[in-house]
């Protein structure tokens, strides 16, 4: 059997790692780190990832897209929504637009609206936090005779210039600023200059940012609060706190309009770095906390004018700096209360209003409510990454203590992307990886064996198989039940949900969809478990729809999903399950589709697809994609997967589980002894086949006989 065969699902659409940008946003891991992988499978993989969204695959997709349309627009008119979109954050559709917009002009062989369309690409993709493609769209967009060259060659050498200051390369983005503001329209050349101001800058160049300040004329209207912002970025380079602070402080009075509260929250954020620079650290960190609560007032949405001056906004660092200096402070309750918080404001920012009843979601709780829900032998374990160190929160009955482990952002994430890529190629050294990890994490934690361990990730830990950890009485698993939550407030609500769920089920197979391989071994796995349940409607190959998924999902107590799924890196919420197809429907059904649908009375969703849990992880909280779609949507509990899944491991596994739940034991406990039932057979002793499913949500779920 070749590896292709052994892996139960294609590869797709492989995302090694994510990283945070400065935004907020993220980007796929890097190509250096995609060029370190050996395995030839893992190497075609992240191939197809990389050539997913080229140039002929987008006109292609544009052309589809395009043909599909009821009523076909002009070229540049698509070049409108594609822009509109990208500044409501609706990414993956502006790239859809403009990729509609690309196949009319290659199609009519107008050059101009094929500049037009790349440069909107170019857009999109940056304000994703895709950097290679928004610098390599926007260096395709330059190639091309427009007919209006300044509405094309400015935004193009803009972006350039974004994505060199983004990656910290100052001095190249100077230059592509340089370039941009003698190409440039007169309305857009002031957006220019105060990003070259703020590059300057932020090179530590105050003279030249000084002298450039001096020819721009203060901006009124919606630039104006960014004007002052960037004074106050450069008084403070100039080593002049006292007069920063009086900048961000006008910069605070004169927001108006409906964005007033978003500049009045940079405005403390400002305020607070000046006090930081004057040495007043209780002033910075009554400031941080008081940003941090003003972006809880704010209504989510995708703000591109801090995108278009380069001064990019991200609240989670507001968030991280309150933590720390809370932290510091002595103040662990409170230092955890605002990393809830964060979590909760991190899912606003990436939904932003596209997702009805998101808000309900969204409240973090108090401490009391959370340790009052646990019980004798359920710990909390609570991460939060930060730049210089990672911070634990360790919940129980007993309540709450606080730890700083000196592991800096960069090397947890070097280490978790380490052992992810070892187990994933099936490496010999992955065990020593695991324990080289485990000794950094958890060894320091002095956590009971048999422990319920409730982890709560962050950052790129939202990527780390915990199971797969290794300490000295052996895997943690063997240690410990595991369950991973997206917050503590959610795993609360959760847990009250707690109720024995009915043997209804729900399943979907091996879905007949063109766009990937036949799945034998998933329709195998879901006879078996039908086995189990005798009350169920399973459906297989054509009739695993999307429409009889739409139209039963809701109606048993689990719901299994064996499928193939892909994860999107540029809108989570357009990651996709791919169901059969019907007709002119391709049969994929988005994330954002399952937010609509009703599972309320959905115990638990088992979605055993390669990479199902992946999704965009944001600088400071959680991972959004299928998890946090159907936990919406009512589900109580989530089973799925961190990486291509194997078939025999996969069912080994499964009918374990459910096996495990039919007779009445707790969700946290059948999936332990799932795993082990994989991992004491020799041929699967190796994580790659046993750790890649998480239990997310609601441990203690029980299923009746």
């Amino acid at each position: 059997m070749t590896h292709h065969q052994f892996l139960r699902r294609d590869l797709g659409r492989i995302v090694l790692f994510v990283f945070s940008l400065a935004a907020g946003l993220v980007q796929a891991a890097s190509e250096e780190t995609t060029q370190a992988a050996g395995s030839p499978a893992f190497e075609s993989a992240v191939a197809r990832q990389r050539d997913a969204d080229t140039l002929k695959a987008l006109s292609a997709d544009g052309q589809i897209l395009y043909q599909r349309e009821r009523v076909k627009l002009d070229g540049y008119q698509y070049c409108s929504q594609a822009v509109a979109q990208a500044e409501r954050g609706e990414l993956r559709d502006s790239i859809r637009s403009a990729s509609k917009a690309l196949h009319v002009g290659q199609a009519q062989g107008n050059d101009d609206l094929v500049a037009v369309s790349k440069r909107d690409l170019a857009i999109a993709y940056s304000y994703a936090g895709d950097l290679p493609r928004a610098a390599q769209y926007a260096r395709e967009a330059l190639t091309h005779q427009a007919s209006n060259p300044p509405i094309v060659a400015g935004p193009a050498y803009k972006i350039l210039g974004d994505v060199a200051a983004r990656s910290g390369k100052l001095p190249e983005a100077i230059d592509f600023y340089a370039k941009a503001y003698e190409a440039a329209s007169d309305r857009y050349r002031p957006l220019v200059q105060l990003s070259l101001a703020n590059a300057y800058v932020a090179n530590g160049d105050a003279a030249r940012g000084r002298a450039l300040y001096g020819q721009i004329p203060e901006p009124a209207g919606t630039l104006q609060p960014l004007y002052q912002r960037g004074l106050g970025n450069l008084l403070l380079v100039e080593g002049k706190p006292a007069e920063a602070l009086k900048a961000f402080e006008a910069a605070a009075t004169v927001a108006s309009g409906p964005d007033a509260a978003y500049h009045r929250l940079w405005a403390l954020e400002g305020i607070a770095r000046s006090n930081l620079a004057l040495g007043d650290k209780a002033a910075a960190r009554v400031r941080y906390v008081e940003a941090a609560k003003q972006s809880e007032v704010i209504r989510a949405r995708f703000r591109s004018e801090e995108f278009k001056t380069g001064l990019f906004g991200d609240v989670q660092k507001i968030f991280g700096q309150a933590i720390a200096l809370s932290m510091d402070a002595g103040d662990i309750e409170g230092a955890w209360a605002l990393s809830e918080r964060s979590r909760a404001r991190a899912l606003l920012d990436i939904v932003r209003d596209r997702v009805t009843g998101a808000d309900e979601q969204v409240a973090a709780v108090g401490l009391k409510e959370v340790t009052a829900a646990l019980r004798k032998g359920e710990t909390i374990v609570q991460f939060h990454s930060l730049d210089d160190r990672l911070l634990v929160w360790i919940l129980s009955v007993n309540g709450l203590q606080g730890r700083s482990l000196q592991l800096p952002r960069s090397q947890l994430d070097a280490a978790v992307e380490g052992l992810r890529q070892a187990i994933f190629e099936r490496r010999r050294n992955a065990v020593e990886l695991a324990a080289g990890v485990y000794d950094k994490l958890l060894g320091p934690l002095g956590l009971a064996a048999d422990e319920r361990l409730i982890i709560v990730p962050h950052g790129g830990l939202h990527f780390l198989p915990f199971q797969a950890l290794r300490g000295p009485e052996g895997f943690l698993i063997q240690r410990n039940p595991l369950a991973i939550e997206p917050s503590a407030s959610l795993a609360v609500q959760l847990a009250r949900k707690s109720a024995i769920a009915s043997s209804k089920l729900v399943a979907f197979g091996n879905p007949a969809n063109s766009a990937r391989e036949d799945l034998p071994g998933a329709e195998r796995e879901v006879q078996l478990i039908g086995k189990l349940f005798p009350d169920k409607r399973v459906f297989y190959q054509r009739d695993a729809s999307k429409s009889r998924f739409l139209e039963a999902a809701g109606a048993g107590r689990i719901l299994h999903v064996a499928a193939h799924a892909e994860v999107d890196s540029v809108d989570p919420l357009h990651s996709r399950i791919l169901l059969a197809a019907e007709g002119n429907d391709p049969g994929f059904l988005e994330a954002r589709e399952v937010y609509g649908v009703d599972l309320e009375g959905v115990s638990l969703v088992t979605l055993s697809a390669c990479e199902s849990g992946l999704g965009r992880i944001t600088r400071g909280d959680e991972i959004l994609g299928f998890t946090r779609s159907f936990l919406t949507a009512g589900a109580s509990g989530l089973v799925a997967s961190l990486w291509p899944v194997a078939d025999d491991s996969t069912e080994l596994l499964m009918t374990t589980l459910y096996g495990e739940l039919s007779r009445g034991s707790e969700a946290i406990d059948a999936m332990r002894r799932a795993q082990i039932a994989v991992l004491t057979q020799k041929k699967f002793a190796h994580p790659f086949f046993w750790a890649p499913f998480n239990l997310i949500g609601d441990w203690r779920l029980r299923a009746d006989g």
